[in-house]
């Protein structure tokens, strides 16, 4: 059986000291084994603390880095990019505060920014994104977590919306998160593109077609947890969704109209689908 997660973005953003407060002990009523935190600014939430919240509760963490407007890694100033490495390896070390194995998200570009690169462009693009990304990778390994950098589909971002685009962009030693939705949108197969990361899937998260629970979609699921045991990956399955009552995360992920009655609706169902499985 895989540990189920799910994102607190599925209730709120940002998150803060006070809705992780109320937000640990409710995830864990509803039975999930996991709870992902989002980082989107530094010191909106402890990390200490909520560590010893995760325990009373007997829950496990993963991370998500967050990548709005300002963080990039690939055609930016030099400055813009220090600070997002330094923003990344802040990411790490809540982490390692929280237990995390992991941090995951699209650690290159602001989500939302495209543009037209031809093929000469696209490597020069990937080889900046490798020297960059590299001391962040090489920051986590030192202290025992690993990166997963997320494809994300075409109208968010121009870079990187395949396994196979991810796999000639990132430096070694760096790894992936895989998001079914995304994957729906981008992929011929999701469940050949998760055969093809293989080894170096460290993150999964899950969703209905439409964003909202999965289960009550089109979405070969049996095909895709298949694959999933066959590529060797032992961690969480975590359902990623969003409030629509934050209009900045509701617009950059095209959030228009409530995805299920509420959000512990769409939490439960979605758990109940995926334990099923």
């Amino acid at each position: 059986m895989y540990e189920i997660g799910v994102n607190t973005w599925v209730w709120t953003s940002p998150l803060t000291t006070v809705t992780l407060e109320r937000l640990v002990p409710h995830v864990a009523t509803l039975g999930f084994d996991v709870i992902e935190l989002p980082v989107e600014q530094p010191g909106e939430w402890d990390p200490r603390y909520c560590a010893e919240l995760l325990d009373t509760h007997a829950l496990a963490a993963s991370v998500v880095l967050v990548m709005p407007p300002g963080r990039e890694l690939v055609a930016a100033p030099p400055g813009t990019v220090r600070d997002t490495q330094d923003y990344l390896r802040h990411c790490v070390d809540v982490a390692v505060a929280v237990g995390a194995p992991a941090i995951s998200g699209p650690a290159y570009a602001s989500v939302g920014r495209t543009w037209h690169l031809d093929t000469d462009e696209r490597h020069r693009v990937y080889a900046e994104l490798k020297e960059n990304l590299k001391p962040v990778v090489d920051y986590a390994a030192q202290r025992s977590v690993r990166i997963g950098v997320e494809p994300l589909n075409r109208y968010e971002t121009s870079l990187i919306n395949t396994v196979d685009q991810a796999l000639e962009a990132l430096p070694e030693g760096c790894g992936l998160a895989l998001d079914a939705y995304h994957l729906n949108i981008e992929e011929r197969s999701p469940a050949q593109a998760v055969r093809t990361a293989a080894e170096r899937l460290v993150h999964l998260q899950v969703c209905g077609t439409d964003r909202g629970a999965p289960g009550a979609d089109h979405f070969d699921w049996p095909a895709f947890t298949e694959a999933v045991g066959l590529a060797g990956y032992a961690g969480p399955l975590v359902i990623e969704s969003f409030t629509p009552d934050n209009t900045t995360i509701a617009t950059a992920a095209s959030i228009w109209r409530p995805l299920a009655p509420s959000p512990d609706a769409l939490a439960a169902d979605g758990l109940a689908f995926l334990r099923t499985l």
